[in-house]
């Protein structure tokens, strides 16, 4: 039985309470009546729970942070803090041993239960467990906690320059090193200091399962499989017992039409296997146990994102005492897959195998959900959401900041995400950067060893953990990398791609892992130039058509590209300040170049411009016109953001398995409202640049090389695609189709980019200018499998012509709409049509616009929205988040129709309005009549 203390939690600065531990869980417990105490955030850290009583502004909102006090001045005293809570025993259920758990604290802590004290050491990701039994109250009696947490060790200080990991002191401690601010990082205060992850109370019986091992392993090419299992059994009694073991795995049938996971706790209900075996334990001891083999036949392969379905099987270890039946119960959810690596050596770049079956990586760096720690599963779900959505299938968990949480892992299980997680070594802040930076740090090894050992058994039994990596752009001191290297090693039967796994010479489940290779950095090893040299990037804006170039990149897997990441004008307006709504001015320098110059709060949060003199590249937002206030500003950023990211993974995509085995994008989220990066924002709104990737990475895709003009096919998958047909249109802004073909019969290849024809630009003369692009692939049966749109210009040229006359004069479209409601879940389906206006519906659920009547164009850049009522000009931001699009920042050639899947949650008493909007389209409000 397990009590998750997640509520009722009240915290005090040290140096407000006058009380010992003692005191305040025996005669003095607080609540939130008593003098300065108030309502604490736990999960959190101090500056979440200050943020919460509004005892600081909110550190994220225009330039605030300046007003929050650092600990380098304020002193570590002012972030240490006092949390209490308290909980009932139960009086159901039987138990002797009860245990207090702590599944992260930042950084050390005193422990007082009912007046007993504990010390906890130093070191963020480590778990603690805490024997309470002798300090419990009976059954019904209220059991009194108050935990004092102390700051990291050494919580450095920002340099007047800032610089990354600033002083870089954080890195004498094992700790998030991001807290001191990085290039798109303003500091964080507290330095993250609380209790960050769940709380809990556990109440087994003299015998307690710790930490299982799941393994699964395959012969004959994966129709047999058997899953290998261990667990740590501890007797805290003090008498020796008999006791018996048992394992059920059963299938998740709760959503498996759509080959998704359900709730952890619905739909288990085809029994798959059971094994059952009989063992003693020494009075106050433990032994880690053996469980006999779990034979499966044809089990349903887990598979990454867009490669199959990611079917889940839940493990469930029962331990039972003679004389006390069940003693304890662990459970966890598995998928059966085989994740391999190795370098590649027609590319030399890493190359992944799942299943026997190569995997072209196009994903992202991740940093962490909310730099306040605020960390929840619905985030989680809706974070790791959005990767799947872009068709995404790798995260890098950057070492800069988090061993990820359970909830993060379990959310990739679900989706089909592959994580590669590092450890908490940075380049810049251990040997590579500004001095001080020592590689030697942290100052205690031992404590890093313990950290490392502790996420790998918290973590190693997630079907999407793909890789450990011992940090980013820097290796760890020899000694502790060495001990990484050994603890991490492979077990003998792992390692190859054939499909086949070796009979066990040694138990797999006797290693710390033994089923996932070690990289000991970010640029070693397959990764970059592969012997530590700086190789990755560039970060900034780029020409679109560089990234096709033949020497834009010169190895095969870049682990960090990044750009720009302006999000919509609602996000700066929600996160800033009036006096901080200008967008940046444009400055004219030699050549044609518009610099664009960032206010100082913009400046704050780490805007980079989309004009890249040095590199020749011009404004990629005035390529459209000069941009007139904040809104046009960012409606033009959300068309580069677009074109630049879909350019990104085109390249790449291009020399698929010839060149590049994979990319990340550096970075695909910020942990707060920063300006530099990423395909989403932190209020989880998604920038053209998300949409721009969705339709990149798709499994099989069609697209044009901005290089050569030439189309190509894309098929990252195993399927062999035979008579397929593509159809290329060309059309300019007077909605004319000047060239169509259609390349008939195609034979596509698996796992190969095809190279199609050249489209010949240059014999194109009625464009005056600007033109659009839209190929269309379809299989043998005439279903589309993927729609590409481009818009385009001649060479020298600009967008200048979508401006005036093209955005002026509406173009028609109509909207039907439907949806269905589930408990608080909406989901609507609108069909968009772009008709002749002799051709629009009288049907009442159409909507449409004021248009030009001399005919129908195309219908340019329309997204949807949600907003939390009907549309006022007064709010700042109405907007209802987060939401899921099918597909959004789409164009509509004349006669084309598409159709948008919209999911989300209604929040109670909110009447949500759909909207479309669009470049040369009136704002349209649509009736999705729920039923």
């Amino acid at each position: 039985m397990e009590i998750k203390l997640a509520q009722g939690w009240v915290a005090a600065r040290v140096t407000q309470v006058g009380q010992t531990g003692e005191e305040l869980t025996t005669s003095h417990f607080p609540t939130l009546t008593t003098k300065g105490w108030m309502e604490a955030v736990v999960p959190g850290t101090v500056l979440a729970t200050l943020l919460k009583n509004k005892q600081i502004p909110d550190p994220f909102y225009g330039m605030e942070n300046e007003n929050v006090p650092d600990i380098a001045d304020a002193g570590r005293d002012h972030y240490t803090f006092w949390f209490c809570t308290s909980f009932q025993t139960p009086t159901a259920g039987k138990f002797s041993s009860v245990h207090l758990k702590f599944q992260a604290i930042n950084y050390s802590a005193e422990v007082y239960v009912n007046g007993q004290q504990n010390s906890l050491p130093g070191g963020m990701f480590m778990r603690h467990s805490v024997d309470i039994s002798s300090s419990v109250k009976a059954p019904g009696g209220q059991n009194f906690v108050a935990v004092i947490v102390h700051p990291p060790d050494h919580p450095g200080a920002v340099p007047p320059e800032g610089g990354q990991g600033g002083n870089h002191d954080i890195a004498k401690d094992v700790a998030a090193q991001y807290v001191l601010g990085w290039d798109w990082m303003t500091p964080i205060r507290d330095r993250n200091t609380g209790l960050w992850d769940e709380v809990s109370v556990s109440f087994t019986g003299p015998v307690s399962i710790q930490d299982p091992h799941l393994v699964t392993t395959f012969y004959d090419r994966f129709p047999r499989s058997y899953l290998e299992s261990s667990a740590e059994l501890v007797n805290s009694s003090a008498a020796d017992v008999q006791c018996s073991i048992s394992m059920h795995v059963t299938r998740d049938l709760h959503d498996e039409e759509t080959g998704g996971a359900g709730d952890e706790d619905e739909g288990f209900c085809s029994v798959e296997g059971f094994s059952s075996s009989q063992l003693s334990i020494k009075a106050g001891s433990s032994t880690v146990y053996t469980l006999p083999q779990l034979f499966f036949n044809k089990p349903e392969l887990w598979w990454p994102n867009g490669m199959g379905k990611q079917p889940l099987y839940k493990v469930e270890i029962t331990v039972s005492v003679d004389g006390y039946e069940e003693s304890d119960v662990w459970s966890h959810r598995i998928g059966f897959r085989q994740i391999e690596t190795h370098i590649d050596p027609a590319t030399g770049g890493r190359k992944f195998v799942v299943n026997g079956q190569p995997v072209y990586i196009r994903g992202g760096n991740w940093i962490l959900s909310d730099a306040l720690l605020r960390l929840s599963k619905e985030r989680y779900d809706t974070d790791v959401g959005f990767h799947a959505d872009m068709n995404m299938n790798m995260i890098r968990v950057w070492a800069g900041a988090l061993a990820e949480r359970p909830p993060f892992y379990d959310a990739c299980d679900e989706r089909g995400i592959l994580v590669w997680q590092e450890f908490w070594i940075t380049g810049d802040c251990n040997g590579r950067g500004v001095a001080p930076s020592d590689q030697s740090w942290p100052l205690d090894h031992g404590l890093f060893m313990s950290c490392a050992r502790d996420t790998v058994k918290l973590l190693r039994n997630h079907a999407s953990l793909a890789l450990w990596v011992g940090g980013n752009e820097q290796v760890p001191a020899a000694d502790i990398n060495q001990a990484l290297q050994y603890e991490l090693r492979l077990n003998s039967s792992f390692g190859g791609d054939s499909g086949e796994s070796n009979v066990l010479a040694v138990d797999v489940t006797q290693y710390l892992d033994g089923t996932r290779t070690y990289v000991q950095g970010s640029l070693w090893s397959g990764f970059g130039e592969g012997q530590g040299d700086w190789s990755d990037g560039p970060y900034g804006i780029q020409n679109p058509e560089d990234f096709f170039a033949d020497n834009y990149y010169s190895y095969g897997f870049n682990p960090e590209i990044g750009s720009v990441g302006v999000p919509n004008a609602a996000t700066i307006r929600a996160t800033m300040p009036p006096t901080a709504w200008d967008p940046p001015k444009m400055e004219e320098v030699e050549g044609g170049y518009i610099n664009d110059v960032p206010n100082e709060t913009w400046d704050y949060h780490k805007y980079i411009p989309y004009c890249d003199p040095e590199k020749n590249v011009k404004s990629q937002i005035c390529t459209y016109g000069k941009y007139t206030d904040l809104d046009d500003f960012c409606a033009k950023a959300q068309l580069a953001n677009y074109v630049q990211y879909k350019a990104l993974f085109e390249g790449w995509n291009s020399r698929m398995w010839e060149k590049y085995t994979g990319v990340l994008i550096w970075k695909n989220q910020n942990p707060w409202p920063g300006l530099r990066g990423g395909l989403y924002d932190f209020l989880l709104d998604q920038t053209g640049g998300f949409y721009g990737v969705q339709s990149a990475a798709e499994p099989v895709h069609a697209q044009l090389n901005l290089g050569s003009s030439f189309v190509e096919v894309v098929n990252a998958t195993s399927d062999h695609l035979a008579n397929a047909w593509l159809e290329a249109s060309i059309w300019d802004v007077l909605g004319q189709c000047i060239y169509k073909e259609t390349s008939k019969q195609l034979m596509l290849d698996a796992f190969k980019t095809t190279k199609l024809s050249q489209i010949r630009f240059d014999s194109i003369t009625e464009t005056n200018g600007v033109y659009f692009v839209l190929l269309k692939l379809f299989n043998k049966s005439g279903v589309q499998v993927s729609r590409n749109f481009y818009w385009l210009h001649l060479q020298g040229g600009d967008y200048s012509l979508l401006g005036a006359d093209f955005r002026v004069k509406k173009v028609p479209v109509q909207v039907a709409a439907t949806s269905q409601q589930k408990g608080d879940l909406l989901q609507i389906t609108a069909l968009v049509q772009n008709l002749p206006p002799n051709e629009i519906s009288s049907r009442s659920s159409m909507r449409q616009g004021v248009h030009d009547a001399s005919g129908i164009r195309v219908a340019f850049w329309l997204h949807f929205s949600l907003l939390q009522g009907t549309y006022d000009k007064q709010k700042a931001d109405q907007r209802l988040l987060p939401v899921t699009y099918s597909v959004n920042y789409f164009s509509l050639v004349p006669e084309e129709s598409l159709t948008v899947q919209i999911s989300f949650k209604v929040p109670k008493g909110i009447t949500p309005v759909l909207v479309l909007e669009g470049w040369n389209v009136d704002r349209l409000e649509i009736d999705y009549k729920a039923k």
